[in-house]
Order: structure tokens, then C-alpha cells, then sequence
């Protein structure tokens, strides 16, 4: 890295697989931030359908397709400690400032994260709604007394997930250029 950005929008995600809603969401991401750093993870409260190189594979091709500077795949910086991540990101970056990036539909069981109270002292939370998923205000009561710093983006994105297309067998929710190589490789291989 040339230069050591303000601002960096750390996006995990398990992608398994990776969506239009991910797409989405790093799309959003890089009109607000001047950089946005995306690595996909093993979730430790999840069971994945694919192994994690796969899944890295998938969203690296996502990434890739932004074809832009300020979108990042990084997967050296991937754990499933999302406080490992954080850290590994500020030592490579160095930025001024991490905006944590986390959907709606999982601000409730972070809370409950072994490091949560780590994570918030790293980094600011940068909360996106997502349809289905209102964020409730109890909810926003226990981080405010967490003195946590976040900010709830303006943008919605679709109630669209991994397991949604898993169980829908859906490739038409896919990003396009996913579908072939999840044909080529048979991964998902109950997807239509």
C-alpha cells in the first residue's frame, strides 16, 4: 500500500456463497469510504456448506469484477476472530481510522462476540440495515452503554443471504460471474 489510507471499510463475510447482496453492500461501501478491505472467514457459530479457499475464491472473483483501487480483497488478514482481522488490518493498512462493517441481521449476537468489548476499542461499528431485519432500539440501547462508536448506514440492502440461496437454490441470486465457476468446480451442488 502506496499510502496510508484515512478511512478503511473492513468487511468480512463467510460468502458462502457470496451474493448479490454482498455485492451490493461492497458497492455501497466504496461511494462512502475511500477504502473498502473485504476477506471472507470461517464463522466459529457456523457450519459452511463449502471449505474456505472456495469461498476466498468466490469472493475474490466478486471483488475483482469492481475492478477498482479502493475495493480490496485481502484474505492474509482473514480469521475467525473478528478482533484478529481488525488487528491484522490496522498492521498492514495503518489507517487513522477502521469502520468494522456488520448487517443487521447479526448486530444482536455480536454483542455476545467473547471480544466484543475488544473490537469496540479498535474500531468504530458501521451498521447496515438490511431488509427483515430492523435494528432494534433495545439493541442500540446496549451499545450506546457499551460507549461503542458506530453509525448505521443509509442504504438498505435486500434481505438476500447465503443460506436464502442455499436452501432456494437460487443461481439467479448469484453474482453472474460466480455461476460458472460454481458449476465448474460443483460447489453448491443442490443450486439451479
Amino acid at each position: 500500500m502506496k499510502y496510508k489510507p484515512k478511512e478503511i471499510a473492513l468487511f468480512g463475510t463467510s460468502a458462502d456463497p457470496p451474493t448479490n447482496g454482498h455485492q451490493e453492500i461492497i458497492k455501497e461501501l466504496s461511494k462512502i469510504f475511500p477504502l473498502v478491505v473485504s476477506y471472507a472467514s470461517d464463522n466459529p457459530s457456523k457450519k459452511h456448506k463449502e471449505i474456505l479457499t472456495y469461498r476466498s475464491l468466490l469472493l475474490r472473483i466478486l471483488i475483482e469484477d469492481f475492478n477498482s483501487p479502493s475495493v480490496l480483497f485481502d484474505q492474509e488478514i482473514s480469521s475467525p476472530w473478528a478482533i484478529k482481522s481488525i488487528k491484522r488490518c490496522k498492521q498492514k493498512y495503518n489507517p487513522d481510522k477502521i469502520k468494522f462493517v456488520i448487517g443487521s441481521d447479526l448486530i444482536n449476537q455480536m454483542l455476545a462476540w467473547k471480544n466484543f468489548n475488544e473490537i469496540i476499542n479498535e474500531c468504530d461499528l458501521f451498521i447496515i440495515p438490511r431488509e427483515g431485519y430492523p435494528i432494534n432500539p433495545l439493541t442500540l440501547k446496549s451499545i450506546n452503554n457499551t460507549n461503542a462508536k458506530y453509525e448505521i448506514s443509509e442504504f438498505i440492502v435486500p434481505n438476500i443471504s447465503s443460506s436464502m440461496i442455499r436452501e432456494k437454490n437460487l443461481y439467479k441470486k448469484l453474482p453472474r460471474s460466480l455461476v460458472d465457476v460454481i458449476k465448474n468446480k460443483n460447489l453448491y451442488r443442490n443450486l439451479k
